[in-house]
């Protein structure tokens, strides 16, 4: 068993486990942690805890210490200083020309790299622009290319729901999502019913997904042949919430029929 404790970097929504070192450390707290970048800033979400090696990295890194006062001033500062370099970088990305939509700038705390995220439609050469940055700021550059997706959850906003985006509030990493899922749930497959405001289709949709699956059991398929006491028609639409399955008749119009009166029903 290690002591450890699980944090998040501020942008992220991403879990990573440090080595507690004997700190006693409560939820929300701040800690500078030791990375391969250098030392980042890091919040506790997960107080100190006893945990079975085999669930832990092999090269698992170390807090190095609670965040002071001091640590928050050079926190701030740099955040203002990050700020300042993304205008600078969108100048510099025009006047070269490249197809760079910014999304954000951060620096680590020790500021030995300065990294960028951008959104583009295709792929960009950037290093001309990695140089001329590299040389204003000293330091080591990263421009790091994102999705879409990737732009909602770092920038957030609200969803067709009116709630603030899954991604931006809760969600630790985006699950597969397919347009066969809308299917399964009946939604029209109308682009600005079943995508988010990424473009891309909505996170939520596989949340119930397992749950229709099996609340379709013992139903007949759309389209299926039925033989009725009053003639055969064809299964239109099903119901999984009133239990009912809707049959078209043509001359007889629609009837429905409740989901324990198919003889295929699973019992």
């Amino acid at each position: 068993m290690q002591s450890v404790v699980k944090v998040m970097f501020p942008g992220t929504k991403i879990f990573s486990y440090f080595d507690s070192c004997d700190f006693e450390l409560d939820i929300d707290m701040g800690v500078i942690v030791e990375t391969d970048y250098g030392e980042e800033y890091a919040v506790v979400k997960k107080a100190t805890y006893l945990e079975e090696e085999k669930n832990l990295p092999t090269d698992i890194k170390k807090i190095i210490r609670k965040t002071t006062s001091s640590d928050l001033k050079k926190i701030k500062d740099n955040n203002d200083k990050a700020s300042e370099a993304l205008i600078v970088a969108k100048k510099y990305s025009n006047d070269l020309e490249l197809d760079m939509n910014f999304v954000d700038c951060y620096y680590t705390f020790d500021k030995s790299q300065l990294i960028f995220s951008f959104v583009s439609a295709n792929r960009v050469d950037f290093r001309d622009l990695a140089k001329k940055l590299a040389q204003k700021y000293k330091t080591r550059i990263e421009l790091r290319q994102i999705g879409v997706r990737d732009k909602a959850k770092k920038i957030g906003g609200l969803g067709p729901c009116g709630l603030f985006l899954c991604c931006h509030t809760f969600l630790t990493d985006f699950n597969s999502v397919s347009i066969n899922m809308a299917k399964n749930q009946f939604l029209a497959l109308n682009p600005s019913k079943i995508n988010g405001i990424c473009g891309r289709l909505l996170c939520c949709l596989g949340y119930e997904d397992d749950l229709y699956t099996e609340m379709k059991k013992g139903y007949p398929k759309i389209g299926t042949i039925y033989e009725t006491e009053n003639g055969t028609g064809k299964v239109s639409s099903i119901d999984v919430f009133k239990g009912t399955f809707r049959v078209d008749l043509k001359e007889n119009g629609y009837v429905d029929f409740r989901k324990e009166e198919y003889r295929g029903s699973s019992k």
